[in-house]
């Protein structure tokens, strides 16, 4: 399940998200906004060494529809989906082991 952060839209929202029988987290973000960039890295290893989870950006300029519907009024946000339900938000953090602690993962060893 582990691999490249792929990036979804308000097309392909459904089938990659929803649709998954296994956990996702969805990044929302925009390429001009900082923070955003701030955390790329730290979801990008997450998303190499971790196999419970498979992580997806969604650019919300470019997807009005899926942002809205999740009410995205900052970013970044991180919303954790299972089995095609929102079961989390998180707050987005500089620190790799504070996001994978509200994940509920344990530290990759």
């Amino acid at each position: 399940m582990a691999g490249p952060i792929i990036e979804v839209t308000d097309d392909s929202f459904q089938a990659e998200v929803l649709e998954s029988e296994s956990p996702i987290l969805v990044d929302f973000w925009a390429p001009w906004c900082a923070p955003c960039r701030a955390i790329a890295p730290l979801l990008e290893e997450i998303a190499e060494g971790r196999d419970d989870v498979r992580i997806v950006k969604l650019n919300v300029d470019e997807n009005q529809i899926t942002a809205a519907q999740y009410q995205i009024l900052s970013i970044p946000s991180l919303i954790l989906f299972n089995n095609g339900a929102e079961t989390k938000r998180l707050r987005p953090t500089r620190s790799k082991s504070q996001l994978e602690e509200q994940l509920e993962l344990e530290p990759a060893a």
